[in-house]
C-alpha cells in the first residue's frame, strides 16, 4: 500500500437489543469500554477508530471493537442489530442516554426518535485547505452513490417502508439548506451566521451528507467527513466504499480543473445544491435503481450505471495505488443488490422482519468469527 494514501477513520453507530426488540444499554457500554460513547438515544452506541492509511489495519480497527462489544452483550443475551433504523416494534418515545446533557435535551425536544438511527461516518484526512473544500464539493455531488451502496434501512417499527434508506429519509438534515462552499472563509461565515441565528445550536449541530471536520471547527480543519452512509456490517464492503471515496479524492487531486464542480459543472452553485438534495432523496427511496441528475451536465442517469461508470474512471488510479481488490465488494453489490434490496426481497418472499434480522445477525456473527 502506497504511503501516498490518505488517512481514514470511522465513526460507527450501532443499535443494541435482542432478536426482536431494541434494548438500550449505551450508558453501561460507555462505562465498560473506553472506546465507546453514548448517543442521545440510549438504544444507540458509537465507537471511533483512530486514523490509518493501511486498509489491513483499518479492518482490525473496525472489527475488533464490535467483537469485544458482542462478547459482553452475549452475557446479557443481547446482540447488535444491523438495521440503520429502529426496525422492530418499539416505544416511539425518545430514550435519553444522559438526562443531564442540555444538548441531548434540545435534540429530544426538537427531533425525537427521528435521529434514532445508526450509520457509518467516513473521515478522510486532507491537510491542504483548498483541496479539502474541492473534495467536499465533489463528494457532495456524488454522495447519493455512497448512500445507495450502503442502504440498510427499509424497515421501521416492524413495518416495511417505501424507502431503501428510511434512515436518510427521516433524519433531520440541519440546516435544511446547505450551500456549496467556495472556500474556507465562506464556510466560516456560514457557520457563524447559522449559530448566531440559532439554525444551529453549536458547531456539532451541522447534520448534512458531508461536512468539513477538524480539531477546531470551523477554523482548523484537516478532514472530510462523509455522513450519508447507512450502517454497513460487512467490513469488506465498508472498506470498498471507503476505497472508492479515497480514490475519487485522489482522482480529483490529479484533475482539479476538470473535476472540481466549481469549474466542471454547467450549473450555478445554488442549482447544484438543489440537484444534490434531490439526488439524495431519490437515492434514499430507490438506491441503486434511483434516477439521478448528473452534476456535470444535468443528464439523467440510473444510480447503478453512474457507479459503474465511476469505477471505470477510477480504474487507473486504483491500479496505481494497488487498490483494485478493495473495490470487489462494490461490484458484488451492483450485481446482487445492497442490504436493503436483499431484505426487501426476503420480506416479499414471506419472511418476517424478525426472521430477516435473525439471519443477518447470524451472518454478521459468522463474519466476525471468520476474522482472526
Amino acid at each position: 500500500m502506497s504511503q501516498n494514501n490518505l488517512f481514514k477513520g470511522f465513526e460507527v453507530e450501532l443499535f443494541t437489543g435482542s432478536l426482536n426488540s431494541h434494548i438500550g444499554v449505551s450508558e453501561d457500554i460507555e462505562k465498560k469500554f473506553s472506546d465507546f460513547v453514548k448517543e442521545p438515544d440510549n438504544r444507540n452506541v458509537e465507537y471511533i477508530t483512530t486514523p490509518e492509511k493501511d486498509y489491513n489495519l483499518l479492518y482490525g480497527k473496525l472489527i475488533n471493537p464490535r467483537k469485544k462489544l458482542r462478547k459482553w452483550l452475549n452475557t446479557k443475551n443481547l446482540t447488535i442489530i444491523p438495521s440503520s433504523t429502529l426496525c422492530f416494534k418499539h416505544d416511539i418515545q425518545f430514550q435519553r442516554s444522559d438526562i443531564h446533557n442540555d444538548y441531548h435535551q434540545f435534540i429530544q425536544d426538537n427531533y425525537g426518535t427521528s435521529i434514532a438511527t445508526s450509520s457509518v461516518h467516513i473521515n478522510v484526512g486532507i491537510d491542504d485547505i483548498e483541496k479539502l473544500f474541492a473534495a467536499i464539493r465533489l463528494i457532495r455531488t456524488e454522495a447519493a452513490l455512497y448512500l445507495s451502496l450502503s442502504a440498510s434501512s427499509p424497515f421501521l417499527n416492524n413495518k416495511i417502508t417505501d424507502n431503501h434508506s428510511q434512515r436518510w429519509m427521516q433524519f433531520p438534515k440541519t440546516p435544511s439548506k446547505v450551500p456549496f462552499f467556495i472556500n474556507h472563509n465562506s464556510y466560516i461565515d456560514w457557520i457563524e451566521e447559522n449559530i448566531t441565528n440559532k439554525n444551529m445550536q453549536n458547531i456539532r449541530h451541522f447534520w448534512s451528507s458531508i461536512r468539513p471536520n477538524g480539531p477546531q471547527r470551523p477554523l482548523i480543519l484537516d478532514r472530510l467527513e462523509l455522513r450519508i452512509c447507512d450502517f454497513v456490517y460487512d467490513i469488506n464492503l465498508l472498506l470498498g466504499i471507503t476505497a472508492m471515496l479515497e480514490l475519487r479524492i485522489l482522482n480529483l487531486f490529479e484533475n482539479m480543473n476538470t473535476l472540481d464542480p466549481l469549474n466542471a459543472s454547467l450549473f450555478s452553485i445554488d442549482k447544484l445544491s438543489e440537484i444534490c438534495d434531490q439526488n439524495e432523496t431519490n437515492a434514499a427511496k430507490d438506491s441503486l435503481n434511483s434516477e439521478l441528475i448528473h452534476w456535470q451536465d444535468g443528464k439523467k442517469v440510473i444510480c447503478r450505471e453512474w457507479i459503474q461508470n465511476l469505477l471505470s474512471d477510477l480504474s487507473s488510479t486504483a491500479e496505481n495505488f494497488g487498490m483494485e481488490h478493495l473495490l470487489n465488494p462494490i461490484y458484488h453489490v451492483l450485481e446482487e443488490g445492497n442490504q436493503s434490496m436483499k431484505w426487501i426481497n426476503q420480506y416479499e418472499k414471506g419472511l418476517s422482519i424478525e426472521q430477516i434480522m435473525k439471519i443477518s445477525i447470524e451472518d454478521m456473527i459468522s463474519s466476525e468469527d471468520d476474522n482472526v
